[in-house]
């Protein structure tokens, strides 16, 4: 698939020292916001819309707070809260992002931006989809692009 063109039709950054607006069943931990943030920035400029569009996730680490978090509770034996087992998914986010903006494209979550690229250029040519709604978390500033196949 690397041979298809992809267009990126909006972009949007979020800096990880400017604190994202708190995400309802997400806890303890900025990750999750950060990307149901970006996400919408980038939505929000987007150049009207179309529900069959997937939401890929770079992530080489995932949500590291809240890792560290459950592995102190569990080494003192304290209780985990529930939410902590939802949030650890990272799709988790992508299907929030998705539902809120009436998305129905594929959800998925990649560790290298190489591989998301390849991923988006092979959804877009089967026509599982007709964008791909790219967050890259692995950098700073966090980023999430909007693409299509060929020229916008």
């Amino acid at each position: 698939m690397s041979g298809l063109t992809l267009t990126v039709l909006t972009s949007a950054e979020w800096p990880r020292d400017v604190e994202p607006p708190k995400l309802a069943g997400f806890v303890h931990s900025d990750f999750n916001p950060l990307i149901a943030a970006v996400a919408g920035r980038c939505l929000q400029a987007a150049p009207g819309p179309e529900p069959e569009t997937a939401v890929m996730l770079v992530s080489d680490e995932g949500d590291i707070a809240s890792a560290e978090h459950v592995a102190k509770a569990v080494d003192a034996g304290t209780r985990i809260g529930p939410l902590f087992f939802f949030q650890s998914v990272p799709n988790a986010v992508l299907g929030h992002v998705a539902a809120k903006w009436g998305l129905t494209g594929p959800v998925s979550c990649l560790c290298d931006t190489a591989s998301a690229l390849d991923s988006a250029r092979g959804l877009l040519a089967d026509e599982d989809a007709r964008r791909v709604l790219l967050i890259d978390v692995t950098a700073d500033p966090v980023t999430a692009v909007l693409l299509s196949e060929g020229t916008p």
